[in-house]
């Protein structure tokens, strides 16, 4: 995390990316994630599992955190592509969306600031930028946020709510430029900033997040970042 800090106005990126997630590092990590797979399909837990094949490889905790974020158990993959809207057809695209605003505002940031994404086997595009109970604007997050509003509203979402995690630090700041951001378009946006976003979307139908247990647990969710990232060009992917 203190690496990342230095290189704030890049979300989601540390020097040692280049050499981690390239060349050989990545021939590695791929192997590794099959065998992560395999494990994971036979009841194991991620956790047990990334660090035994991490210590194997010697990988950094950077890579595990990859192979973690970016590997499923297959029944898990299937649960949740059996609630998905946006691209498997099998539901009608509602009016109102629930959003899991750090989540899908920092991985949008990420892309947009040239650093690693990971396309994982769920479909779900996900990112290896650590919050940990602190962030900050920076020159990408208002691109993210229009971004974001604009494929909602291609969409015909008529109504959105952005929750937004009250332990964060700038969470207010964050919800303020939503809202100024809002004014653009024909969505009428909320933003609600809350002790524990997890638990509340769990609950929700109509979810987009790139929480695995967020949308494992939601009763239907939208995949409309990594709609959102096909448009972008010269995105550092990742593919485990």
């Amino acid at each position: 995390m203190e690496r990342e800090k230095k290189f704030i106005g890049r979300r989601g990126y540390v020097p040692e990316d280049e050499i981690q997630f390239s060349g050989r590092q990545l021939e590695l990590l791929q192997k590794a994630a099959d065998e992560v797979q395999f494990l994971l399909d036979q009841g194991y837990n991620i956790k047990p599992v990334t660090t035994f094949v991490g210590n194997h490889y010697m990988f950094s905790e950077r890579q595990r955190l990859a192979l973690a974020r970016s590997v499923s158990a297959k029944e898990y993959v299937q649960t949740r592509i059996s609630k998905e809207l946006l691209q498997n057809g099998k539901g009608m695209i509602p009016k109102l969306v629930h959003i899991d605003g750090f989540n899908t505002i920092i991985t949008l940031e990420v892309v947009l600031s040239g650093s690693p994404i990971l396309y994982c086997r769920d479909g779900v595009i996900r990112d290896l930028a650590g919050l940990r109970g602190t962030y900050r604007i920076i020159d990408k997050s208002q691109e993210a946020v229009e971004l974001l509003l604009g494929q909602l509203e291609s969409l015909n979402i008529s109504d959105a709510v952005f929750y937004l995690d009250a332990p964060v630090s700038n969470s207010g700041r964050l919800s303020e430029l939503i809202r100024q951001c809002a004014k653009g378009y024909s969505i009428s946006v909320q933003t609600q900033i809350i002790p524990d976003v997890d638990r509340v979307l769990e609950q929700m139908e109509g979810v987009i997040s790139g929480d695995a247990i967020i949308i494992n647990r939601c009763k239907s969710w939208l995949n409309v970042v990594s709609t959102i990232v096909e448009q972008i060009e010269s995105v550092w992917k990742i593919q485990l």
